[in-house]
């Protein structure tokens, strides 16, 4: 996988546990603390995400940081 292939991975697990949730990008971004343009691009696989960022994501989605990486 290229970089891109990665990000967009990784931002589409995303927003399958959000929507598995049923959480709007907005309730994401204020659970989190980040800005729903950036949960946005996120998804869309336009972000490169911090480690930090990661971990606040998890929280909100009550998952373990490692059930992201089995891509």
């Amino acid at each position: 996988m290229n970089e891109d292939e990665i990000k967009q991975a990784f931002g589409l697990t995303i927003k399958q546990f959000r929507t598995s949730l049923n959480l709007s990008q907005e309730k994401l971004a204020e659970i989190t603390g980040l800005h729903r343009t950036y949960i946005s691009e996120v998804e869309k696989g336009d972000r490169n995400l911090s480690l930090i960022n990661i971990i606040k994501l998890c929280n909100a989605l009550q998952i373990r940081p490692s059930t992201l990486f089995k891509l």
